[in-house]
């Protein structure tokens, strides 16, 4: 019988099907103002995906930031031991996870045999995640699926100073009032999440292989700062979103053969 893991993030909500450890369908939604109905939708979507019924899935496990609100959830569990299971599985050499999402960010490092041994997360605030990004695309106009390859075009890096959302913003407009080249303003802002970034990593200790999830990993500007500044090569999964909802869904599995 299939089963599932939902990940409901304040941004977007993934949703993985999967049976006798083959995924069947996944799919990732906006979540909205309201997490059981994204939960509720993603669920839906999926399962037709997969081939099959909502009332099928013999167990479901829930994760990430509206965890709560999953109604058809059997049980709950927490991101960080989804995000190390899910990574665990794609790169089983994997010692330190970073996730960077929509309004969070984590680094878990694992052990040989994929469990947690440390972690730190960055969740009072949206600076350094996904939803930072999109402020600062927002304040530059630009499209945020641009930001890696204007980054590319930079002759230099222009420092912000305030990881501050809403103080980087400000410093971002009076950049360009400023007339500086929005592509340097943007390898800035790359960088800035990079320097925050290291600063979990260093605070859990860096160990190789790494492996780097969450929406954020799909931009490979920040991946690049991220590699230079920590010395590393950072693999990126081919879905790096999903990991969190593929973990719960392995998570899942391992109820049912238990």
């Amino acid at each position: 019988m299939p089963v599932a893991g939902i990940d409901i993030g304040s941004i977007t909500t993934e949703v993985v099907i999967m049976e006798k450890k083959e995924v069947l369908g996944y799919v990732i939604i906006p979540t909205g103002s309201n997490s059981k109905n994204a939960a509720e939708k993603a669920l839906e979507k999926a399962s037709q995906k997969a081939g099959c019924q909502v009332d099928e899935l013999d167990f479901v496990i829930a994760t990430g930031y509206g965890r709560i609100s999953a109604p058809a959830a059997h049980k709950k569990v927490t991101e960080i031991t989804c995000h190390g299971k899910g990574a665990f599985s794609l790169l089983p050499e994997a010692r330190t996870v970073i996730d960077i999402g929509g309004q969070d960010s984590k680094v878990i490092r694992l052990s040989e045999e994929g469990n947690v041994v440390d972690f730190v997360m960055n969740e009072k605030c949206a600076a350094g995640t996904g939803r930072f990004l999109e402020v600062m695309a927002y304040a530059l106009e630009v499209e945020l699926k641009d930001m890696a390859e204007l980054s590319k075009k930079a002759a230099r890096s222009i420092p912000i100073s305030s990881m501050c959302t809403v103080f980087a913003e400000s410093e971002v407009v009076s950049l360009i009032a400023s007339d500086k080249a929005r592509e340097d303003i943007i390898r800035g802002i790359h960088d800035s999440i990079a320097e925050r970034t290291v600063g979990l990593v260093n605070r859990v200790g860096l160990e190789e292989k790494v492996i780097m999830t969450g929406g954020v990993a799909q931009n490979q500007g920040v991946v690049e700062c991220l590699e230079n500044k920590l010395n590393v090569k950072i693999e990126i999964p081919e879905n790096p979103q999903i990991v969190g909802a593929l973990g719960a869904a392995i998570l899942a599995e391992k109820e049912i053969n238990n």
